[in-house]
């Protein structure tokens, strides 16, 4: 997740919550950055708050006329203005903010007031615990005090948030969060003394700050000590490693241990990208809200009540040159595009043709569509298969029947779904469960389902695997046939 976040600061130039969450969905989904090529030992905060993204994509893209393969790439200020990023359930505060901050501080630290900000919202938008929000907040005030060239001493002062209360726009920290800042980490026994790395993310923060302060300035004794920690204990050593490695520096790290990286060139090289992109960038006077109002308040999950302080709207201010198609709301196709370094998040070449007042075109390289503006009802044909009870999977495809409807495939209900899967035959229909327990409408079973996710359901036989593949890939070609 820290490589999808790095990569859209990189790819926007700036800090976009949708683009973020774009990516983390194309990683939970097709494993994009990740090492193995799949999603695996995803949170459960992180995962409902991606489905309920998803969701939110498929009811924005109706509302507004957007095909659903152009949603990912959704750069219109005016709809982004709209669109609520703030995905999480209330109370969540679980480890999954922290561990992916990095790439936030090192691209915005010599703004300290907007890379502290953004440290918050970043994991804000899948943790919506007033908690997550402020330890992203002081850990990415650490971070930027160490590229500012901060001493260790100065880093772990007891005043250091007193002192830096500037970077935090006059919105004070939870008390559990002040608490750490204060030194409650500093626990020479460790484990024995209360020291846990939990997936609770004060408990995570607590231990990462611990394996920090007495890792006797050196980056492997403070990993190594993470680690022995137990209990989630990759989550709580990348945490660690985000501030050591700051403060300790590349040429620091264990030389055997960066020979075995995965991809090393690959990250030295976003690094090195990152840095670049975060030297260049400056504020601009351009607000854009972003997240909306946030739709819930803050909750303390210890005692449940409401925060209405300023958190409850949260803006933006340096979102800028988002391209605007005149007269639509479609972003149309994708060049990948490098524009004037001057200018940023414009990266896609846009086509676009207004035939008459009342009626648009959007094209792309699969299909073109005719949108009637002036009608409130879509004038469709969609593809349902008929059912069949002796015909074999591969005869399957070639048999369909044609229906007027007013909705597409992607809007088929979980029954339409279950009622598909029961159609491929008697063999998958123990399979159904699996996809009603996860509510696999029309829309997810074109984004969500793959090799990885079937063998998560119990789907082991290829066979199955594959018809079932074979079968949502037809569904999607005879879906932009129509």
């Amino acid at each position: 997740m820290a490589l999808c976040l790095a990569n859209s600061l990189i790819a926007r130039r700036d800090f976009l919550p949708y683009d973020q969450l774009v990516r983390y969905k194309w990683w939970h989904l097709n494993g994009y950055m990740s090492s193995t090529g799949q999603c695996f030992d995803i949170g459960a905060a992180t995962s409902d708050s991606l489905h309920e993204f998803t969701r939110r994509q498929k009811e924005f893209a109706e509302k507004n006329s957007i095909p659903l393969d152009k949603i990912d790439y959704l750069s219109d200020e005016n709809l982004l203005k709209t669109f609520n990023v703030m995905c999480s359930e209330e109370g969540v505060a679980g480890n999954g903010a922290l561990m992916r901050l990095a790439p936030v501080p090192l691209f915005f630290y010599k703004y300290p007031n907007e890379a502290v900000e953004y440290s918050g919202f970043s994991g804000q938008i899948t943790h919506g615990d007033k908690k997550a929000y402020d330890a992203c907040r002081y850990y990415g005030a650490l971070i930027v005090a160490t590229l500012q060239g901060e001493t260790k001493d100065k880093l772990l002062d007891n005043d250091f948030y007193s002192k830096h209360i500037n970077w935090f726009n006059n919105k004070p920290l939870h008390s559990d969060i002040i608490n750490i800042a204060k030194g409650s980490y500093k626990k020479e026994r460790g484990y024995d003394d209360g020291i846990r790395g939990k997936g609770y993310i004060v408990s995570a923060l607590e231990a990462a700050l611990w394996a920090f302060w007495s890792d006797q300035d050196s980056f492997k004794i403070g990993v190594l000590a993470a680690v022995n920690l137990g209990d989630d204990t990759d989550t709580t050593a990348a945490i660690y490693g985000q501030l050591a490695g700051a403060y300790y520096g590349y040429k620091n790290l264990p030389q055997q241990w960066i020979e075995q990286i995965y991809a090393k060139k690959y990250l030295e090289t976003l690094s090195k990208w990152i840095a670049y992109q975060g030297q260049i960038w400056k504020p601009i006077n351009i607000s854009l809200n972003l997240s909306t109002e946030y739709n819930h308040p803050i909750i303390e999950d210890s005692t449940d009540k409401s925060i209405k302080d300023s958190h409850s709207i949260i803006k933006l201010n340096h979102i800028s040159n988002i391209i605007t198609l005149p007269q639509s709301n479609f972003i149309i196709s994708l060049d990948n595009e490098t524009s004037d370094k001057s200018q940023s998040n414009i990266y896609n070449k846009l086509s676009f043709k207004n035939t008459t007042n009342n009626k648009s075109t959007i094209q792309s390289d699969r299909t073109e569509l005719l949108i009637d503006k002036t009608s409130d009802k879509k004038q469709e044909k969609i593809i349902i298969p008929s059912s069949f009870s002796h015909q074999s999977t591969s005869n399957y495809w070639s048999t369909y029947k044609y229906t007027d409807q007013t909705d597409n495939l992607v809007t088929w209900s979980v029954d339409n779904v279950c009622q598909w899967i029961e159609s491929l035959g008697k063999n998958y229909y123990i399979y159904i469960d699996a996809f009603r327990k996860d509510y696999i409408d029309g829309f997810r079973l074109f984004t969500f389902i793959n090799q990885y996710i079937l063998t998560q359901y119990g789907i082991t036989n290829q066979e199955h695997q594959r018809n079932i593949l074979d079968g949502i890939q037809q569904l999607k070609q005879n879906h932009m046939s129509v």
